[in-house]
């Protein structure tokens, strides 16, 4: 018996690594994935075609994680295409590595457009669909515990995405919706 029959996961930058292997695990457990990518249209389809293949079902949706629009539009196209949400997997970011002397306002903004401010509306975003016992799962780093230099801007924007997991976690408790990161 497949443990995920019948639900719709979304899944940020799902074109490769990390994103893809978790979708892949999700529709091999019966979940319906949606593979969100911001640029990589065509890894996107071949994740997509390689779980329709092994019977699963898939569908990519291109949504730039650091743009509110774009993630509104990617939970409306979910629900519509799908009828639900059930999982968010936040993966999508964005590493920044320089020591913190280096680091530039356009190095500062892009990390955190992406990494904590995305999250942010994503996790607000896939609240107002997501089913009652929901799953949300956001990635973060050993980073943060460990401050490896250079890593000053991207840990925290990470830091900042465990922190709303913490919070969101009490606040949905009610809802039987899980928060882990």
């Amino acid at each position: 018996m497949s443990i995920l029959k019948g639900k719709v996961a979304v899944v940020t930058g799902a074109s490769r690594g990390i994103g893809q292997a978790t979708a892949e695990l999700l529709a091999k457990h019966g979940a319906a994935v949606v593979i969100n990518y911001a640029t990589s249209a065509e890894e996107a389809k071949t994740v997509v075609e390689s779980i329709k293949a092994q019977g699963g079902k898939a569908l990519a949706i291109q949504a730039d994680i650091a743009r509110l629009e774009d993630i509104r539009r990617l939970f409306q196209e979910t629900v519509r295409h799908f009828e639900r949400l059930d999982i968010l997997v936040a993966n999508a970011g964005y590493s920044c590595f320089k020591p913190m002397a280096e680091i530039t306002e356009e190095d500062f903004d892009r990390t955190y457009a992406l990494n904590a401010k995305g999250t942010y509306f994503c996790l607000q975003e896939a609240l107002r669909y997501m089913v009652d016992g929901g799953r949300i799962v956001c990635l973060s780093t050993i980073g943060t515990i460990l401050n490896v230099p250079g890593g000053s801007c991207y840990f925290g924007s990470k830091a900042a995405v465990e922190q709303f997991c913490r919070v969101l976690a009490k606040e949905v408790a009610s809802r039987n919706i899980t928060v882990n990161v």
